[in-house]
């Protein structure tokens, strides 16, 4: 995965309209090779045991102050809360499984795929994978999860150079554009 640049497109407080929304992004893409990544910022035992349950064999690191506790440390998730959890290519088949067990966690789901198609409104042609995602962060307004909110943000993801898509894809789907292009987090 390589470094991309995201634009929000929606904010709601309902999460099923998010995916709706993600999906109807997600028709336009090129998905021969779909891949969906989850994350969640964990901090209580019963969080942790819930989105395990729908994220097996998740890496996670603490996080806080003086907080250096990793799976690839071997130390034990639950002993090091509050904690980062991700898991990489899940299958899309588990998204509404992810997204029921988040409740409350600041958490995102985020699609990988092959490209976006030409835009020649704006004189783009196909986008390829590099900077070709659809991200719903749920119960958070950024990208790194570190802004709790009560409400879920969708984004979409373009290269840098082609920041021209970010508006055409929200108008594909009836949105517009909402805050700055940013650079995203891996």
């Amino acid at each position: 995965m390589a470094n991309s640049y995201a634009q929000a497109v929606l904010r709601t407080t309902d999460p099923a309209e998010a995916l709706r929304v993600a999906g109807r992004l997600l028709d336009l893409a090129d998905t021969t090779e779909l891949e969906v990544d989850f994350e969640a910022r964990v901090s209580t035992p019963g969080e942790l045991d819930r989105l395990s349950g729908v994220m097996p064999d998740a890496q996670w690191w603490s996080y806080g102050a003086d907080r250096h506790a990793s799976s690839e440390d071997g130390d034990a998730p639950a002993e090091c809360l509050p904690i980062h959890l991700r898991r990489w290519c899940m299958a899309p088949e588990a998204v509404q499984e992810f997204v029921a067990a988040v409740g409350n966690v600041p958490a995102m789901v985020r699609w990988d795929f092959r490209g976006w198609p030409e835009a020649p409104e704006v004189g783009l042609g196909c986008g390829g994978s590099r900077g070709a995602y659809v991200t719903v962060c749920v119960n958070a307004r950024d990208l790194d999860l570190e802004e709790p909110a009560p409400d879920h943000t969708l984004y979409v993801h373009v290269k840098q150079v082609e920041a021209e898509r970010a508006p055409w894809l929200a108008a594909q789907v009836g949105l517009r554009v909402i805050g700055e292009l940013e650079m995203a987090p891996l």
